[in-house]
């Protein structure tokens, strides 16, 4: 593929947070948040604090395995229905790393409606692990088909919700996530107790727990008890796993 782009508006990637790998072995994308339909531009600092301190966290716990970690910067604020501005967006940024790295494992780490993006996008051939926090997921309706899972087949999923959130529902991602593991036993899905759709409550546990999977997921690195549990347990128990208080603190790389 090549740019992505509409009369005057481009996607693109951000510097690399933090300093930039001399040989990159694996990429991570930052997908922010984004609304239902919106023609506007995102505004330069619509990143939210969870995806910037999601790229520290991820650049730093794989620097020595030469991460590179970049924001996408989307064309559009909105997914804009059939349109999915968000995940053509991915998609192009997705190809962007390849052309810029070769052939290295690309995880997408998206938030709000850039974890809808990173779950419709995981199919792209150079992704093999996703991470959606507290993603925006549609409503079901019978009348309208249901949201995609076919394309996780072969990747590394991990969900994370707040269970106290308001603006995306996390059920809506429970009922994905039990789609989506029938399909792919390589899901799993944590449950944030209290925390609402900032994740602020419990910020520092699940910044340790995308670094751990995503080290695992794109470097073959060994991941947590909890996390290799939730992998392997079957619905409803990986997908409902609890994210302790503490977690990561006994973590080292």
């Amino acid at each position: 593929m090549g740019q992505q782009a509409t009369p005057g508006r481009t996607a693109r990637l951000g510097k690399a947070v933090g300093p930039e790998p001399t040989s990159v072995s694996g990429a991570v994308l930052l997908l922010p948040g984004g609304e239902e339909a919106s023609a506007r531009r995102p505004s330069p600092v619509w990143t939210t604090a969870i995806v910037r301190s999601l790229g520290r966290a991820l650049a730093r716990a794989g620097r020595a395995e030469g991460l590179a970690v970049h924001s996408v910067h989307y064309r559009y604020r909105g997914w804009n229905g059939s349109e999915a501005h968000l995940a053509a967006d991915a998609e192009w940024a997705a190809d962007e790393v390849v052309r810029r790295y070769g052939d290295v494992p690309v995880c997408l780490a998206g938030v709000d409606m850039g974890g809808r993006a990173a779950l419709r996008t995981g199919g792209h051939e150079a992704v093999n692990s996703v991470v959606a926090l507290a993603p925006w997921l549609p409503e079901e309706d019978v009348a309208a088909p249901a949201e995609p899972v076919k394309q996780l087949v072969g990747r590394r999923v991990l969900i994370a919700h707040g269970t106290n959130d308001e603006r995306t529902d996390p059920e809506l991602s429970f009922r994905f996530a039990a789609r989506a593991k029938k399909v792919n036993r390589e899901v799993c899905r944590f449950e944030v107790h209290s925390d609402g759709h900032g994740l602020h409550g419990h910020r520092d546990e699940v910044l340790c727990l995308a670094s751990d999977f995503v080290m695992g997921a794109l470097f073959g690195c060994p991941v947590s008890r909890p996390v290799e549990d939730a992998l392997a347990a079957p619905p409803p128990i990986g997908l409902r796993m609890p994210l302790a208080a503490g977690f990561g603190k006994s973590l080292k790389r």
